[in-house]
């Protein structure tokens, strides 16, 4: 019995793997039809992918700030990118966002332990395997530049 991949299969897999249509049709088709073993492999595929990436100049980014609600923590993030095409992404500025955010809640000491944080947003990955899913989606590489974090009263 054949399994049935359905086009709104084949388009979730690509929103979260970013993988090309075709490929995501044929791990689907390997697979037989298991979204979340072929979500797995896809990914796996995307970051052997963002090693070839890591030599890449990357002198395009932006500089995000974010500021708690209460006043009391600010946070200043340069986020790196090949090309201003994908700084003006939004899911690039979302990836900056969310490193900020991840800044003032568990205020990392370097890059470093920044990196190999749990990402405050989904526990179950790190932040640099977070950085990592976006290499995949946006084709480039991306780097985490500098950081600040100030505190009142510290």
């Amino acid at each position: 019995m054949a399994i049935k991949i359905t086009a709104d299969m084949i388009r979730r897999l690509r929103e979260e793997s970013g993988a090309p249509m075709a490929r995501v049709k044929e791990v689907l088709v390997e697979k037989n039809g298991d979204e979340e073993a072929s979500l797995k492999a896809l990914k796996e595929e995307g970051f052997a992918k963002v090693s070839k990436r890591e030599g890449r100049e990357t002198g395009q980014g932006i500089v995000v700030a974010y500021s708690h609600y209460t006043g009391r923590v600010a946070v200043l993030v340069e986020l790196l990118c090949e090309t201003d095409f994908v700084a003006k992404n939004d899911l690039f500025k979302n990836l900056a966002n969310d490193i900020a955010l991840q800044i003032a809640s568990m205020n990392p000491e370097d890059k470093k332990e920044l990196l190999a944080q749990d990402f405050i947003k989904d526990p179950s990955v790190k932040v640099e395997d977070k950085i990592k899913e976006v290499i995949t989606k946006t084709g480039e590489n991306i780097k985490l530049g500098r950081f600040t974090r100030i505190e009142i009263g510290v």
